[in-house]
């Protein structure tokens, strides 16, 4: 028996019994029922191998989601970024400012109405866009989703945190924001995001309190509000 004894004095008969002592033991550590060698003859050794199997069938099960669970989340990010370089070319055709507005305008409103599957978000839930210019434009639209404010980020106090930080904003947003930039469709936004684009920015509300929160990815929101503010950059004021 010498060679099973271990440190401290412990012999292997110790184990032993410690073990039927605590027999749920395994449960708080499966990991060493699938590290044990176990004899070939049935028995009592079966139901180990047993407990054993049922523990690799559950770790297979998680990893199985997981894999799943990866595998959406790359397709949406390979549909993400058709949307962008899909956004960016029609920024790039846009021959005046107004084209690139009513393009952003479209081109979201399209792309953020079916939240990714693995969000949790209620699909068909409604959308406003809003785009938000500090300059004024003769030729621009006089539509509820454009806001043109040559007095610049001023004008919306409610927002210079927002603008000192330059990052992407997600999830409720406090009511003078929504106010500001929804007006009577304030009430009816659940969650939002909000993109700045170097000459004003984007905000998009949804009537879904899940489609936007914090802990969502903003890698393509910065690609796409650094697309917005460079083709609107192209336009001198008039």
């Amino acid at each position: 028996m010498s060679e099973f004894s271990v440190k401290d004095g412990l012999s292997a008969m110790d184990v032993a019994g410690y073990l039927r002592r605590h027999p749920d033991f395994l449960s708080a550590f499966p990991d060493i029922a699938l590290a044990l060698q176990l004899p070939r003859e049935q028995g009592k050794a079966a139901s180990l191998a047993s407990y054993q199997l049922d523990v690799l069938r559950d770790k297979n099960r998680e990893l199985g989601r997981r894999l799943h669970e990866l595998v959406e989340i790359a397709h949406e990010n390979e549909a993400l970024m058709v949307r962008v370089h899909t956004l960016t070319l029609a920024l790039m055709r846009a021959r005046s400012l107004p084209e690139t507005a009513t393009a952003v305008v479209a081109a979201l409103a399209e792309d953020f109405r079916d939240p990714p599957a693995y969000t949790g978000a209620a699909p068909g839930a409604s959308l406003f866009v809003r785009l938000v210019l500090f300059r004024a434009d003769p030729d621009l639209p006089a539509a509820d989703w454009l806001i043109a404010e040559p007095a610049g980020s001023v004008a919306f106090p409610a927002f210079d945190e927002f603008f000192k930080r330059g990052e992407p904003l997600c999830g409720r947003l406090q009511q003078d924001k929504l106010d500001a930039l929804f007006g009577a469709r304030a009430e009816q936004v659940q969650s939002a995001v909000l993109l700045p684009i170097g000459v004003g920015m984007l905000a998009i509300g949804s009537t879904d309190p899940n489609r936007f929160h914090p802990g969502m990815g903003t890698v393509f929101l910065k690609l796409i509000g650094e697309a917005i503010s460079t083709a609107v950059a192209r336009f001198p004021l008039t």
